[in-house]
């Protein structure tokens, strides 16, 4: 029996059948239609904003005052991205995209506000960001006519730690908190900033780099090349942040800036980790067991050091720079902490002293590379120099 498909005799010529809406297939689209709408996108974007004078420069972007076009008192500050001849072959750097995916993610009190992102034809990328003229924290540490207490620290840790802990709850870690990345509203309002090294929560199976986190404000399992680690790595920078607010001077300030001084000092500040006080520690790639043995610093040496926050800040510093990352307080836990509910109460934001900052130093911040690793002394491109692949306490001295 012949197929049902095969034809015994010549079929006559088919009517031509009317297309329908549905039977149309409609023509891909022309590239140059795509490029001029994403032109035409970018240009309305632009126009929304008046561009001003420059407010600060560096090696990977400039910085512009801004106002809305519709509405000349709001004020914002541009952050135009230097794309040179390299990123054009191969794309955005890394940094930038991080910071904007997770500025455009995380919409917070306490967080540095995105508000648009727009390019040009030479493709430089623009970021739309909040008016920040107060400076940043580390220059008001820094600032000996500037006076503050207790209660003006608790404030500022306290919105520190509500940034962090929107980030964790919204499985972001930030890995590069710091003094000169907290910037100050005009208000006083604390805006964490710079997302350039932030990163997803990662799969608990997923190896990540431990070269991470300005090396002042590093936890110890990144000296000791932990590849799986979590949130508590913010948590430690939050307590070196806390530390040098009350003390008004770096806590792991060593020289010279290398891994092993750093890994030697935190050992000589709080004590040396071991199987004892950290289970599994001796496990960790970059770990080699000490020749000297410093005992975890007691809490009358860490009140002592540190007398100004009483016992109740001082329960909360410890908690916050304690060696074992899974021992460490949370965000949440931070937020939970009894010490801000202790008198003296945090300040009111009306109440918080003033650098005044101002535009040109505004613009110097936001001036600087995303994730950029320098503590404002060493040279960030040195950076990977500074790794040290063994560790022995024992040939360290001073």
């Amino acid at each position: 029996m012949p197929s049902p498909t095969l034809q015994l005799r010549p079929e006559p010529p088919a009517k031509r059948r009317k297309t329908t809406p549905e039977h149309e297939i409609p023509p891909p689209p022309m590239p140059g239609r795509v490029v001029d709408l994403a032109e035409q996108l970018d240009a309305e974007e632009r126009a929304k904003y008046i561009k001003g004078a420059k407010l600060g420069s560096g090696q990977y972007a400039d910085v512009f005052a801004a106002r809305l076009a519709t509405d000349p008192s709001r004020l914002f500050a541009i952050k135009k991205i230097k794309v040179g001849p390299e990123a054009r072959e191969f794309g955005i750097s890394y940094d930038s995209l991080r910071e904007i995916r997770f500025l455009q993610e995380l919409s917070h009190p306490n967080i540095i506000r995105l508000h648009a992102v727009f390019s040009t034809r030479a493709q430089n990328l623009h970021l739309v960001l909040e008016h920040l003229p107060g400076g940043d924290l580390l220059k008001l540490i820094q600032d000996e006519r500037v006076v503050y207490g207790t209660p003006h620290i608790k404030a500022w840790m306290l919105q520190l730690a509500r940034a962090v802990h929107f980030c964790h709850a919204n499985g972001v870690l930030h890995r590069d908190i710091k003094p000169n990345n907290l910037l100050l509203a005009a208000d006083g309002a604390v805006k964490l900033a710079d997302f350039g090294l932030a990163r997803a929560l990662p799969d608990p199976f997923q190896p990540m780099t431990y070269n991470t986190v300005t090396i002042w404000y590093r936890p110890p399992e990144l000296f000791f090349q932990a590849a799986h680690y979590g949130p508590a790595v913010d948590m430690w920078s939050c307590g070196c942040v806390f530390a040098e607010l009350v003390a008004r001077e770096v806590l792991f300030r060593a020289w010279p800036e290398t891994e092993m001084h750093m890994v030697r000092l935190i050992c000589e500040k709080v004590g040396t980790p071991t199987e004892d006080n950290w289970p599994g520690v001796s496990k960790l790639r970059g770990y080699v067991t000490p020749t000297e043995f410093v005992p975890l610093r007691s809490r009358e040496q860490w009140l002592a050091a540190f007398p100004s926050i009483g016992e109740v800040g001082v329960d909360l510093m410890v908690q916050m720079l304690t060696l074992d990352p899974r021992k460490r307080v949370t965000a949440h836990g931070v937020l939970e902490h009894n010490f801000w509910t202790t008198a003296p109460r945090p300040s009111r934001l009306e109440d918080l002293p003033r650098k005044g900052g101002g535009p040109e130093e505004m613009g110097r911040d936001l001036a600087r590379r995303g994730g950029d690793l320098s503590n404002g002394v060493a040279d960030s491109k040195a950076r990977g120099d500074r790794v040290a692949r063994k560790i022995d306490f024992g040939s360290l001295r001073t």
